[in-house]
């Protein structure tokens, strides 16, 4: 899936307790000399135990091996929120911080994993943890090296569970533990200082090319709105018409009924977020119409979460925390 994609519809064309049930981590079965077994939406892998040259596909688990000390030796090319190369910002300052070189980036390849390019890397392992490659994929890229994939649904990996994962595959389970308790404390603070966010029920939204995407609680990105003490918004469930596991697309007609104490809309540019609050389509929602809302503007900030990872949330965090503090003023 392409990254603008993602971000629309996971995020525009067609990515806790929901997600516990069908979509958790795939869980190790059994640790070996010659390595661990991960249980995934494919199948089992067995990771090398002294496995060193990671390529990461998808979302998230270049952030995670980066967050455990584990350069990867490729990486995507991420044409949505990355800087000429394809290299998000967060991405380049931590590898930047471990004074390492910059991995290799895979080209650009929306529709198919970059194949060669990624047999040239000389991979022991694929870190596929949240993505959407498919079962022929799958086949394909282990052929190359071993594949973890996701769990469950695409692209629908919690982040915490995404951590976890890439931890265990890497043999650094203790360190993921100390990374997800150290983000989890920075995310507790921000709600700590926030109490006004606690129980106020919230819809994530983006009104892009002329669709509509309302976020369900099993999208990452609700999750880490929740940990920060706001509620899902009941009617974000009775809207739900069963497009997708994480999202879905609603009519404009229908806007109204999309009832919210805050509404949080995505916007790639100042010009977009502007038209958000002013559009006839849009200004029927009641939380607009209250005032009531929070945007994020820019590639670079909706990416951070949307969803989260291991990197991005503390680089992300107060610019979110800022704008939907804003709109829950009285």
């Amino acid at each position: 899936m392409h990254s603008r994609q993602r971000f629309a519809a996971v995020a525009v064309a067609l990515s806790t307790v929901l997600i516990a049930a069908g979509c958790a981590s795939p869980a190790p079965e059994a640790a070996t000399a010659e390595g661990i077994t991960l249980e995934h939406a494919f199948g089992e892998t067995v990771v090398p135990a002294d496995a060193s040259r990671v390529v990461t596909l998808g979302w998230g688990s270049t952030d995670a091996a980066i967050a455990l000390g584990v350069v990867p030796v490729a990486i995507p090319f991420d044409s949505y929120a990355g800087d000429e190369e394809g290299v998000l910002p967060w991405v380049r300052e931590a590898v930047d911080e471990l004074g390492a070189e910059l991995p290799t980036v895979l080209p650009d390849s929306p529709e198919e994993p970059p194949y060669d390019a990624i047999d040239a890397a000389n991979p022991d392992v694929i870190l596929a943890v949240y993505s959407g490659i498919t079962q022929e994929q799958y086949d394909l890229l282990s052929e190359i090296a071993p594949v973890v994939a996701y769990s469950g649904k695409a692209w629908s990996t919690p982040w915490r569970d995404l951590i976890t994962t890439v931890g265990t595959a890497l043999g650094e389970d203790d360190k993921a533990a100390e990374v997800i308790a150290g983000i989890e404390s920075e995310v507790a603070e921000a709600a700590a200082a926030h109490p006004e966010f606690a129980g106020k029920s919230i819809a994530a939204v983006w009104d892009v090319a002329g669709t509509f995407y309302v976020y369900k609680q099993a999208d990452p990105r609700v999750e880490f709105l929740l940990d920060l003490g706001f509620v899902n918004a009941p009617a974000v469930n009775e809207l739900a018409n069963g497009d997708a596991t994480f999202y879905y697309t609603l009519s404009y007609e229908q806007l109204d009924k999309l009832s919210s104490d805050v509404v949080l809309s995505y916007s790639d540019t100042q010009e977009g977020a502007d038209a958000f609050l002013t559009a006839p389509q849009t200004s029927v929602i009641p939380a607009v119409g209250a005032g009531h809302v929070a945007q994020l503007v820019g590639t670079e900030y909706i990416s951070a979460v949307s969803p989260p990872t291991a990197l991005s949330i503390s680089w992300g965090l107060e610019q979110l925390v800022d704008s939907l503090a804003a709109a829950t003023a009285e």
